[in-house]
C-alpha cells in the first residue's frame, strides 16, 4: 500500500471532498433507507456550498488519500468551536474517516486515522471520536 499518499485538502479540492462524500455514504447507508431519503440527504449534506463552508472552516482540516493520484477516501478532522461535540479548547475532533468499499481492508482508514493521530500530537492535543463517524470498518 505504499501507494497510497494522503495530502492536505484546499477550498479547491471540494468537489473531491463532495463526490468521496457521496459515494461512501450511498455505499454505507442506502440499503437501510429508501433512494429518496438517500438523495435528499447527499443533496443537502453534501452540496457544494455545504463542503466548501467546511473546507473554509479555520478550525476544521480535511487530508485526501489517494492511490495512485486516485482520490479514494478523506479525513475531516475538527478543532476548537468546529467541533460536532464537546468543543473543547484542548480537543481534536474526528469527525469523519470516509474511505471509497473497493478499500476497505486495505489500511486506508488506518492512515487516516494515523495522521490525525499526527495533529493531536502535534498540537498536544487528546483526541476525541465524535458519534457517527462514517467510513471504513
Amino acid at each position: 500500500m505504499n501507494a497510497i499518499k494522503i495530502s492536505i485538502a484546499t477550498s479547491t479540492d471540494f468537489k473531491i471532498i463532495q463526490e468521496i462524500g457521496r459515494e461512501t455514504f450511498y455505499e454505507t447507508f442506502a440499503s437501510g433507507n429508501t433512494e429518496e431519503v438517500m438523495q435528499q440527504y447527499l443533496q443537502t449534506s453534501f452540496s457544494a456550498e455545504k463542503v466548501k463552508t467546511e473546507l473554509n472552516h479555520p478550525n476544521s482540516l480535511f487530508f485526501i488519500a489517494c492511490d495512485h493520484q486516485i482520490p479514494i477516501g478523506y479525513l475531516k478532522v475538527n478543532m476548537n468551536d468546529a467541533q460536532t461535540e464537546l468543543q473543547e479548547s484542548d480537543a481534536l475532533e474526528i469527525e469523519r474517516i470516509y474511505v471509497k468499499a473497493h478499500y476497505h481492508g486495505k489500511k486506508v482508514g488506518q492512515l487516516l486515522y494515523d495522521q490525525a493521530v499526527e495533529i493531536a500530537m502535534k498540537k498536544n492535543e487528546k483526541i476525541n471520536m465524535a458519534r457517527g463517524v462514517g467510513g471504513e470498518s
